[in-house]
């Protein structure tokens, strides 16, 4: 296994990378920068777009170009020109705050809700599903920073992390209807050192998480028991997604400072890859709207 800090920009909050197959290319988030940054790992070629506020969540769309999450609301962005459209505007000052999202197979995009109290955290977040016809539901509450939401490779579990408390739950998923049921904790990081970030699923089902603040990625059973524990060159690792060609290697965001007064690190920012993990991942659904 090796682990390489890759040439590419970096990041005062790095974080959402997501493989695109059709353009060879890594997408990830600089969320306290404000911008959007593609990779092509086969040429080194980057490209950077501007966001005009805070960026939390990208996801790619069936149609092209891909669905952010911004604090002004949801968005349609065109990832060559950096256009945005609208879609659903959240309120100002926000109950919530979208953070952290993904996409099932019946094209439908579950995106987390975190608290917009920083001060005095609060549960006042949830989970929230935005269909293909720009309707968003409610799907769960009692969230106080969400992050970490994937699927089972057969879509009848969701997991999905409250920060927070430093626990991932696990949920029953009808993929028929696009909802959730059985809330039930399924990891606990502190363990590892740090709380529940980013997150995939491989092909074989583990679980693959970053622990923010532990420097660590877990990879876990769905019974809930470690498998595998990989320590990184940095310990604000903040999300992580199997990309390539053949979806086998692990690419990794970092955050540059923390907000806890987290010593800063050489290669905090960066993006990284581990190589060699002996894991394949799937590939990330698109938004049918």
């Amino acid at each position: 296994m090796k682990i390489t800090r890759l040439a590419a920009p970096e990041c005062k909050g790095g974080e959402n990378p997501m493989w695109d197959p059709m353009r060879g290319e890594l997408h990830y988030i600089d969320n306290a920068g404000w911008k959007v940054h593609s990779y092509n790992p086969e040429t080194g070629a980057t490209r950077t777009l501007d966001m005009p506020t805070v960026i939390t969540t990208l996801v790619l769309r069936r149609g092209g170009g891909a669905v952010v999450t911004l604090r002004s609301g949801i968005h349609f962005l065109d990832l060559d020109s950096g256009a945005l459209e609208m879609i659903d505007p959240l309120s100002d000052p926000p109950p919530y705050l979208y953070n952290d999202g993904k996409v099932d197979s019946r094209g439908r995009f579950l995106i987390g809700g975190s608290t917009a109290n920083f001060a005095a955290p609060a549960s006042d977040g949830g989970l929230f599903r935005l269909d293909p016809d720009r309707t968003v539901t409610r799907l769960d509450s009692g969230i106080h920073f969400s992050n970490s939401p994937c699927w089972s490779p057969d879509e009848k579990t969701f997991y999905f992390s409250d920060s927070w408390i430093d626990t991932t739950f696990a949920y029953d998923y009808d993929i028929e209807t696009g909802t959730v049921s059985n809330r039930r904790p399924f990891v606990n990081t502190r363990a590892l050192g740090g709380l529940p970030d980013g997150a995939t699923v491989d092909a074989d089902g583990l679980y693959w998480v970053a622990v923010y603040q532990g420097g660590k990625i877990g990879g876990f059973r769905p019974d809930g028991s470690l498998a595998r524990a990989i320590d990184m060159p940095v310990k604000l690792v903040s999300s992580v997604a199997f990309g390539g060609p053949d979806l086998d290697r692990l690419f990794v965001t970092t955050i540059a400072h923390g907000t806890q007064g987290e010593p800063t690190e050489e290669g905090a920012g960066a993006l990284f890859v581990v190589d060699g993990l002996g894991a394949k991942g799937r590939p990330e659904h698109r938004y049918a709207g």
